[in-house]
């Protein structure tokens, strides 16, 4: 039924055991996974007439940001290999994770997004609209959520 699932992960525990059911439901479809993770933008503050100063510059920044999602979208990938399922990667900067959330999964040509029922945020983020209610409420991608 479904060919090629979308798999986006924020690095929390729930979001790694939902990846890793995404991946034995693949394994049982005979699918293939595309994980996402949404790279967050920098940070910038104004309070006043001045702004805060970050020491981290946008460089270091995006180098950081980088680096967290070729550990989370890594840990997929492996759990990927070791269970025989074909995995590809994507990562987008976005401050609005939804949206990227979408956009890449249609880029990529999925027919399913595989994902939390709440990630980072904990349960008061999912009561409150998480990323997840946003996605089923604006994806035209069918979307399965695991809890």
């Amino acid at each position: 039924m479904f060919k090629h699932i979308f798999v986006p992960t924020d690095g929390s525990e729930l979001s790694r055991a939902t990846a890793q059911r995404a991946v034995s439901f693949a394994k049982e479809a005979g699918a293939r996974i595309t994980a996402f993770f949404a790279k967050p933008e920098y940070p910038i503050a104004y309070f006043g007439e001045g702004a805060l100063i970050d020491p981290t510059t946008p460089d270091k920044f995006a180098e950081l940001a980088d680096q967290q999602a070729r550990e989370f979208l890594g840990e997929v990938e492996k759990m990927c290999a070791d269970a025989g399922v074909q995995c590809s990667t994507a990562a987008a900067t976005s401050d609005i994770p939804y949206e990227a959330i979408i956009e890449a999964a249609e880029k990529s040509g999925c027919d399913l997004i595989f994902m939390a029922s709440h990630g980072r945020r904990g349960i008061s983020g999912f009561l409150l609209g998480s990323e997840t209610n946003k996605v089923l409420t604006h994806s035209k991608v069918p979307v399965l959520v695991y809890r």
